[in-house]
């Protein structure tokens, strides 16, 4: 993996922090690929990520969307000792975190078969929506008087 230093673009660009701090966490995360997801679009503004989770149960998962950030852990709650001649299906703790933009809200989560999918929509609020700007007819001039002081 190549790593790429930003100090050029630090030092004339204002304003552009959480970027730069998400290119930084994106290369310090890549090498960690479990568990394995799928990030999905499903139209424009609705997303969808898959997350397989064999051997974990609804209960042993969290996931929390705080502000710009969904994070789903996952942790085993059985501590029973098993002998295993093979052990392919991990089932090691872990903490996967996704950068989300702003508008993105969660809107539900399901478990099913080891998937759990996480519905993600933008909603851009009314108030940044472009809007059209109705024009109007010439106004009839108003007389402007000061009055003497």
């Amino acid at each position: 993996m190549r790593t790429y230093d930003f100090a050029p673009l630090w030092r004339s660009t204002i304003g552009f922090d959480r970027l730069f701090d998400l290119l930084d966490e994106t290369q310090r995360t890549a090498e960690d690929n479990y568990p394995p997801y799928n990030i999905e679009r499903l139209d424009e503004d609705r997303y969808q990520i898959s997350l397989a989770l064999a051997g974990f149960r609804p209960d042993e998962i969290a996931v929390t969307a705080e502000q710009n950030v969904l994070m789903v852990e996952g942790r085993k709650a059985d501590k029973e000792q098993r002998e295993y001649l093979y052990q392919g299906i991990s089932a090691r703790p872990f903490k996967r975190q996704f950068s989300l933009a702003d508008h993105v809200q969660v809107k539900a989560a399901t478990f099913d078969n080891g998937l759990l999918r996480i519905e993600l929509v933008r909603e851009i609020p009314e108030a940044m929506k472009p809007r059209r700007i109705a024009i109007g007819g010439a106004a009839p001039s108003a007389q402007i008087t000061q009055k003497a002081a």
